[in-house]
C-alpha cells in the first residue's frame, strides 16, 4: 500500500507509515465489482437481476384501520435498486460533507457504519492486538473506546480530565478540561501509545476540549501517533469549536462525527445511517483500503443524501437552534429545584444534555450517588421519565444526565423531578 505525502507542514515529527500496522501497509485491498463499473448491463457481481422481493403491501407491516402504515414510508427506499451492490465510494455524499465542514474535497472524508465502526477500524489499522501497544483516553469519556479496545485486545492508558473545577497541571481553566502536561508526561514515558482519544464535547461531561489543548498534543514531538477527536455533539457547541478546522494542517489528526445526534437520525443508526471520519487523504486512503466492501448500503446513502441536502440543512439548523433554546430553558428551570436538593449543572453545557448533581438530604451540599440512583429509578419506573444515571463516572458523583427534550417534554421532566424529590 503506497501512502501519499501528508498535506501541510505541521507535526513534522509524525510519519503515518510508522503508525499503521505493517500487515495493513502490506495489504492488497479487495476490489469489489463496483470499483470498476457501475453502469450498463451489470452481470459481474452475481446479483439478483430480477430485483428485490419486498412487497409494498407486506402483511407484517403495522396496520391501523386496515391501512398499511409502513409501505408509504418505505416507498422511496423500495424504488431504489436494492438488488444491486451500492457504490463503494459515495463521492457525492463525501463532497457534501467536505463542503459543510470546510474541507477541500471528498478525499478528506471516510464513511463508516456509525461512528463506532470508525473508532474500531482506526484501532485495527494502527494498534497491534495482543501486544504491547495501547491507546490513551481521558475519563470520564465515551465508553466505547474502552469496549472497542477490549474487543481488539488492546490496552488502555487513562489520564483523567481535570475533575476538581480548578486549573489542573497544564490544563485549561475549568472542570473537565484536558490536563495537557499530564497527558504529555504519559505519552513521553510510554511510546507504545498509538492513539489518543478526546471526546469533544465530552460524553458525559458536555464540555468541549479546547483547540489549544488538541494542538498541543498534535505538536508534541515525543508522541508519534494519532489524535482522534470524537465530535458526536459538536453541532450543539459554539461556532468555531470543531477540530475539523485543524484537519488541513495536521496529518496526525482525525475527527469523528455522526448524523445520529444533531441530524436526529438515531433511530436508524447502524442499519441505515453512517458515521463520518475527517482526516488528511493519506489516512483516509488507509481506512478505505481496509474497510469491508460495500459497508454503506444504498438505503443509507439515500437517506444521508436527503439529510445533507440544502432544504434539509435549513431544517437541521432550525432544529439545532430550537434545542439550544430549550437547553437554556431547562438549565434555568433546574435552578428552581435547588431547595429540593439539586445542584447546579456541572460542566460547560456544550452538548444537547445537562449533567445535574443530586445532593444529600442532610444539607451538606455534597453530591449523593445513592439518592441520585433512587431518583433515577423512581422517575423511570413510577413516573415514566427516563434520564441517565452517571454517578459512578469519575468526577460526576450524584449526577443524572438529562437530554434536552421538546418544550413539552422538558416541562414534564421538571414536574416529575420535583415530585420525586419532594417524596424522597
Amino acid at each position: 500500500m503506497t501512502i501519499p505525502e501528508p498535506i501541510g507542514r505541521k507535526a513534522a515529527h509524525f510519519a503515518l507509515k510508522n503508525v499503521i500496522r505493517p500487515n495493513i501497509l502490506a495489504l492488497h485491498p479487495y476490489r469489489c465489482a463496483r470499483d470498476d463499473y457501475s453502469e450498463g448491463i451489470l452481470l459481474d457481481a452475481n446479483e439478483n437481476a430480477i430485483g428485490h422481493a419486498i412487497s409494498s403491501a407486506d402483511s407484517l407491516s403495522p396496520k391501523t384501520n386496515g391501512q398499511d402504515l409502513l409501505a408509504p414510508d418505505l416507498s422511496p427506499i423500495l424504488d431504489l435498486d436494492l438488488n444491486r451492490y451500492p457504490d463503494p465510494s459515495h463521492p457525492a455524499i463525501k463532497s457534501r460533507i467536505a463542503e459543510l465542514r470546510g474541507l477541500p474535497g471528498p478525499e478528506y472524508v471516510f464513511l463508516g457504519v456509525g461512528s463506532d465502526e470508525c473508532i474500531d477500524l482506526l484501532m485495527r489499522v494502527c494498534v497491534r492486538p495482543g501486544g504491547d501497544e495501547r491507546i490513551l483516553t481521558c475519563p470520564p469519556t465515551y465508553g466505547m473506546y474502552a469496549v472497542s479496545a477490549q474487543v481488539n485486545d488492546i490496552g488502555v492508558v487513562k489520564v483523567p480530565l481535570e475533575l476538581s473545577g480548578e486549573k489542573g497541571e497544564g490544563g485549561d481553566e475549568g472542570r473537565f478540561s484536558v490536563r495537557v502536561d499530564e497527558v504529555k508526561k504519559v505519552l513521553a514515558a510510554d511510546p507504545s501509545i498509538k492513539i489518543v482519544f478526546f471526546c469533544s464535547p465530552g460524553n458525559p461531561t458536555g464540555t468541549l476540549i479546547s483547540l489549544n489543548a488538541i494542538r498541543s498534543i498534535l505538536e508534541f514531538e515525543l508522541f508519534k501517533g494519532i489524535v482522534m477527536v470524537d465530535e458526536a455533539y459538536i453541532d450543539f457547541s459554539p461556532p468555531g469549536s470543531s477540530a475539523a478546522d485543524l484537519v488541513k494542517e495536521y496529518p496526525n489528526l482525525c475527527v469523528s462525527q455522526t448524523l445520529s445526534k444533531s441530524y436526529g437520525l438515531a433511530a436508524i443508526r447502524r442499519v441505515l445511517i453512517l458515521g463520518i471520519l475527517l482526516a488528511q487523504p493519506p489516512l483516509i486512503q488507509v481506512l478505505s483500503n481496509t474497510k469491508a466492501p460495500y459497508n454503506i448500503s444504498t438505503p443509507t446513502a439515500y437517506l444521508a443524501s436527503r439529510a445533507l441536502s440544502e432544504p434539509s440543512t435549513v431544517k437541521w439548523q432550525e432544529n439545532v437552534k430550537e434545542l439550544l433554546a430549550q437547553r437554556t430553558v431547562l438549565l434555568q428551570s433546574i435552578e428552581a429545584l435547588v431547595p429540593l436538593g439539586v445542584g447546579g449543572a456541572i460542566g460547560a453545557q456544550h452538548a444537547n444534555f445537562l449533567m445535574i448533581p443530586i445532593l444529600a438530604k442532610d444539607g451538606s451540599g455534597a453530591p449523593d450517588s445513592t439518592r441520585a440512583h433512587l431518583v433515577y429509578k423512581t422517575l423511570a419506573e413510577e413516573e415514566g421519565v427516563v434520564v441517565r444515571y452517571r454517578g459512578s463516572e469519575p468526577g460526576c458523583p450524584g449526577c443524572l444526565r438529562i437530554t434536552v427534550g421538546t418544550a413539552d417534554e422538558n416541562k414534564i421532566v421538571l414536574e416529575k423531578l420535583k415530585k420525586v424529590l419532594q417524596r424522597l
